[in-house]
């Protein structure tokens, strides 16, 4: 950490800031709360100052809701804490694997900052694989977006919940 980082922890109330590879292994921490029949997908959101504001796993089969995303659901609890309604603005993203259209469309509109995600989504990716809905130039809100972070991990924690559900 620069003084100039543990500056602008100390004025935040002490958070450190924190880089993208810590946030990708909280994501992936987050992952493990999923249900044993849910895909172990992880997402947490932080502040401006780095500071966790919700984390979240897939619960799609848990709560029998097809909404139920990880990222969704880490953005429905952040904006109750973020302090500015539904406006994520300044906030960053960590999810262990690329987000889908609806998860996409959610970043968009919640006006998240930056988006980082670990394993590539080749079949129903949005953020590049598939589709690049964060970044179409028609939107008025585009994140930036950092991929493959801890890729090797994430994609791991998916093969193997493929496997043991999978003949």
């Amino acid at each position: 950490m620069t003084p100039d980082d543990s500056r602008r922890a100390a004025l935040s109330g002490g958070a450190a800031l924190q880089s993208d590879e810590a946030m990708m292994r909280a994501a992936l921490a987050a992952a493990s709360l999923a249900g044993s029949s849910d895909v172990p997908v992880g997402a947490v959101i932080f502040d401006a100052d780095g500071r966790e504001l919700a984390r979240a796993a897939n619960a799609r089969e848990t709560l029998g809701d097809p909404t139920a995303h990880a990222e969704v659901l880490a953005l429905r609890q952040a904006a109750h804490v973020h302090g500015d309604g539904w406006r994520l603005e300044g906030c960053t993203l960590a999810v262990t694997l690329e987000p889908c259209t609806m998860c996409a469309g959610a970043l968009v509109l919640s006006r998240v900052s930056k988006i980082i995600f670990g394993a590539w989504e080749p079949r129903t990716g949005a953020v590049g694989s598939l589709w690049d809905v964060v970044r179409d130039r028609r939107l008025n809100h585009r994140p930036q977006v950092r991929a493959g972070v801890l890729e090797p991990e994430c994609a791991a924690l998916l093969d193997s919940f493929f496997k043991s559900h999978r003949p």
